[in-house]
């Protein structure tokens, strides 16, 4: 899983799958426009591997995974999946499964190995040309908070009481790295544009963290809370971008530790606007307020003073557990963060650029242990229905990328959770096809499939075929 923010390269495809009739009993094809993307989605640094090869410089990450209890398992990203030199059978497999798009990121230490330092390193500029190359070839191409509040991610800076690092601020410090971040995408957007855009063609576009809360109880402190931390969330970046300033409720509760944007910097905000937003959506949970209620306030959630939590007031679960802590199946968290984000910004075109099912992993566990992967069948098929259900609703929905093609290096998880579509044995780097790869491809194809519903209120699952 992506956990930060990610500014996305989404090369759009040049034919597009025909569409079957759509069918009301069941989940299929059908249901999503004609022109929809549907795709797979990775990470550099969770696949490529080759971490020394090609003149590649050292990222943060190289450093940070291979420090004694950083990673839960002790794996790092050194060689993962090895896509750096299986990527022709990765694209083969992207094929297969008959994707009209493919969402991949791009290791900055692949290009720039000394940063702004040093020269351009044209192996690594080489190496992503014959991956776009290869891609063009098939006709179908395709956070802050862990890094500066609770030291999770590198470079581990962090603060009492949200973490125990040798240095950092929790309190400044992701607010500062934030407003760089957005800074920054101003800038790039703003040199796109004038040298690059007209002749190539291309869109930009932000993907962000969206997780969905539900109130914990039906109270006004609550419900009050989940809008405090979803302000937390996606609009502490996308806010300036579109609104001109951080969400007010960051303002009330970081004041002077939030930084101010010169007016200026608030110009060039406002002229380089996003084509598209990405959302990074995986699960859904109750959150308590704990401002006007005693509560020990979320590490996750850091300022926004609230808990999160999988059971709510009355010892309801929020929904299935998957393999990872705190993500629990609940599909109609879909429809709601997507809804959301429609009303706040003005229906932008936006993309579902991460949404998967994360599988528990150990040494002692096969490939046979992961290919039966049904509970991640049924996590897509549901959250794809109530995607499809946000799309009749209005929402400018226009594609969805599963997380991921391939299992891989899941940060400071390391192997211990799987995701892909296509198991990957990290010693003989083989590739075996999961039922959900076979699954996603008759969806493709336009099988009928059945769905799973869901009872909103009593969160029981019901089946059908």
């Amino acid at each position: 899983m992506a956990a930060e923010v990610v500014w996305l390269l989404l090369l759009l495809a040049h034919e597009l799958l025909p569409c079957p009739c759509p069918c009301a009993s069941a989940l299929d094809r059908g249901q999503f426009p004609d022109s929809f993307l549907f795709g797979t989605s990775t990470s550099a640094y969770q696949i490529e591997g080759a971490y020394s090869e090609g003149n590649r410089g050292l990222s943060n990450w190289d450093v940070f995974s291979h420090k004694i209890g950083t990673i839960e398992d002790g794996s790092n990203g050194d060689t993962t999946a090895d896509h750096y030199h299986h990527y022709m059978e990765d694209i083969e497999l992207m094929h297969s499964l008959g994707v009209n798009s493919y969402r991949f990121s791009i290791s900055w230490t692949r290009i720039l190995p000394r940063g702004q330092f040093g020269h351009v390193n044209l192996d690594g500029v080489a190496f992503y040309n014959d991956l776009i190359d290869a891609l063009l070839q098939k006709g179908r191409t395709l956070a802050t908070l862990h890094n500066y509040m609770d030291g999770w991610y590198p470079p581990g800076r962090c603060s009492h009481p949200f973490g125990n690092c040798a240095f950092g601020n929790s309190t400044t410090e992701p607010y500062i790295a934030g407003h760089n971040m957005i800074l920054s995408h101003a800038n790039a957007v703003s040199i796109y544009g004038k040298r690059y855009q007209e002749k190539q063609g291309g869109r930009i576009g932000i993907s962000i963290c969206a997780r969905w809360y539900e109130p914990f109880r039906n109270t006004t402190v609550d419900i009050l809370a989940v809008e405090r931390a979803l302000s937390f969330g996606g609009p502490w970046f996308l806010d300036p971008i579109f609104l001109g300033d951080y969400p007010i409720e960051m303002r009330k509760i970081l004041g002077s530790n939030l930084p101010e944007f010169t007016s200026e910097q608030k110009k060039k905000l406002k002229a380089t606007r996003l084509d598209f937003i990405g959302l990074n959506h995986y699960t859904t949970l109750y959150l308590k307020d704990c401002i006007f209620s005693p509560c020990e306030v979320d590490p996750v959630d850091g300022d926004a003073r609230v808990f999160s939590s999988s059971v709510n007031d009355d010892g309801v679960l929020i929904g299935e557990a998957t393999g990872a802590p705190f993500y629990y199946s609940v599909p109609d968290g879909m429809e709601q963060v997507v809804m959301y984000y429609k009303e706040r910004y003005n229906n932008i075109p936006t993309y579902v650029t991460e949404n998967g099912y994360a599988q528990a992993s150990n040494n002692s566990m096969s490939a046979k242990d992961f290919t039966n992967d049904t509970p991640r069948v049924n996590y897509i098929r549901d959250y794809l229905t109530f995607l499809a259900s946000a799309i009749r609703n209005g929402a400018d929905v226009r594609g969805y990328f599963i997380w991921s093609l391939l299992d891989c290096f899941e940060w400071t998880s390391g192997h211990t959770l799987r995701l892909g579509l296509y198991h990957v044995d990290f010693n003989t780097l083989q590739r075996t096809p999961k039922f959900s790869a076979k699954w996603f491809r008759k969806f493709l194809k336009g099988s009928l499939v059945g769905t799973r519903l869901r009872d909103k209120s009593s969160r029981l699952q019901h089946y059908t075929t």
